[in-house]
């Protein structure tokens, strides 16, 4: 395949790819804030009663 018509095709590829508005990626990056936060909190609930339970456990 010639190098002029890989670019030609790649350029009508790209045209057909819809990109979010910035609407969309604000909305994106809360949920995933959000969802970050939420599993980091979980997280450290477990961690803080695993060890209160080892350290219960092993004196």
């Amino acid at each position: 395949m010639k190098l002029n018509a890989h670019i030609k095709n790649a350029k009508a590829e790209l045209s057909k790819v819809i990109f979010p508005t910035k609407g969309q990626v604000k909305q994106a990056y809360v949920a995933v804030a959000i969802v970050v936060t939420v599993i980091t909190a979980f997280l450290a609930l477990v961690d803080l009663l695993m060890s209160s339970i080892m350290t219960a456990i092993l004196g």
